[in-house]
C-alpha cells in the first residue's frame, strides 16, 4: 500500500499550526511518528489523530481526555468504550460550558446595572452620559498615543 507521507511542516500549514505544537502532542503520546533518519513523517493515522487533538481542543477538552478517547480506539475496535467515553466527557464538558455560561450571564447583568447608576450618576450632574462616553472614549485614545 503506498499510503501518503506527510512532513511536520506540511501538517503544521495545513492546520495552521506551529511544528513546535505538533511537537508537544508527540511528547503527551497523541502523535508518534515514524521516522526517515532524524526526520519525522507522519501517516493517514498521524494526520487524523491530530485532526482529533485539535477538534477535541476547541471544545475545551483536556489533553489528558483527548488521549484517553484516542487511545480507547486502539483497544476497543467496536468503538463502542469510545463512544461511550466521547459521551460522559462530552456530557462533563456541557456541564462546565453551562455553568460558565451562567456566571458570563451573570457578570454581564452585573455590569450593566453599574452601566445604568453610572449613566443616572452622569444625568443627575446634568451631563449626557453618551457624550461623557464618546470624550472619555477619545481622552484615552490620545493618552495611548
Amino acid at each position: 500500500m503506498n499510503e501518503k507521507l506527510y512532513s511536520i511542516t506540511e501538517l503544521a500549514e495545513e492546520f495552521d499550526i506551529t511544528p513546535r505544537a505538533i511537537r508537544f502532542y508527540e511528547t503527551k503520546g497523541l502523535l508518534s511518528p515514524q521516522r526517515a533518519g532524524a526526520t519525522r513523517v507522519y501517516n493517514y493515522r498521524d494526520r487524523a489523530r491530530l485532526v482529533l487533538v485539535l477538534r477535541g481542543k476547541r471544545l475545551g477538552f483536556s489533553l489528558e481526555d483527548i488521549k484517553e478517547y484516542i487511545d480507547l480506539y486502539d483497544a476497543d475496535r467496536t468503538r463502542s468504550e469510545q463512544l461511550a467515553h466521547l459521551m460522559l466527557v462530552g456530557r462533563k464538558r456541557i456541564t462546565e460550558l453551562e455553568q460558565q455560561l451562567d456566571d458570563v450571564q451573570t457578570t454581564l447583568a452585573e455590569l450593566r446595572v453599574i452601566e445604568a447608576e453610572a449613566a443616572d450618576a452622569l444625568r443627575a450632574r446634568g451631563l449626557d452620559p453618551e457624550r461623557a462616553l464618546a470624550e472619555i472614549a477619545q481622552k484615552l485614545l490620545v493618552e495611548a498615543i
